[in-house]
């Protein structure tokens, strides 16, 4: 016997819509418009590091992201749980390294391309989690070549 979940054709929909709207504006270099699309109190886990909680922090993150690299994901797919409460999103990253980031190899400019993954939960309409993946060693080994 499987469990069942409700269906909300209109969660499901606003989920998928919001998770859209995220990812445009990550490609846009627009952290205004990610900002937009997450509760006051996202709970932000990135891969290989810690949780940032709040807004803030994530503003902060994407400050950082902005200076230290341009990336664009293509290959986009997204997936909503048919309540729209969680979703997942598979893509590939391809990205220039800008500047060093502590602890990591030296930026040079270096191309990397890189399939990586984002895990979500949503509430009333916005992002209230997400957790990233990515294979470190991969990127580490593209921009030491």
């Amino acid at each position: 016997m499987t469990a069942q979940t409700p269906t909300d054709t209109t969660a499901a929909e606003t989920a998928r819509a919001t998770l859209a709207a995220y990812y445009a504006a990550f490609n846009a270099g627009d952290a205004a418009g990610m900002l937009a699309c997450i509760t006051d109190d996202v709970e932000h886990r990135v891969n290989e590091g810690g949780i940032r909680w709040g807004r803030e922090k994530f503003a902060e993150f994407c400050g950082h992201m902005g200076v230290s690299y341009r990336e664009e994901l293509k290959d986009m797919v997204i997936f909503v749980s048919p309540d729209g409460t969680r979703g997942a999103a598979e893509f590939v990253v391809h990205g220039t390294y800008l500047q060093t980031d502590p602890g990591l190899p030296e930026a040079r400019g270096q191309a990397y391309v890189l399939p990586a993954g984002s895990f979500f939960a949503l509430k009333d309409g916005k992002i209230a989690r997400v957790t990233t993946f990515y294979n470190l060693n991969d990127w580490i080994a593209q921009v030491s070549a």
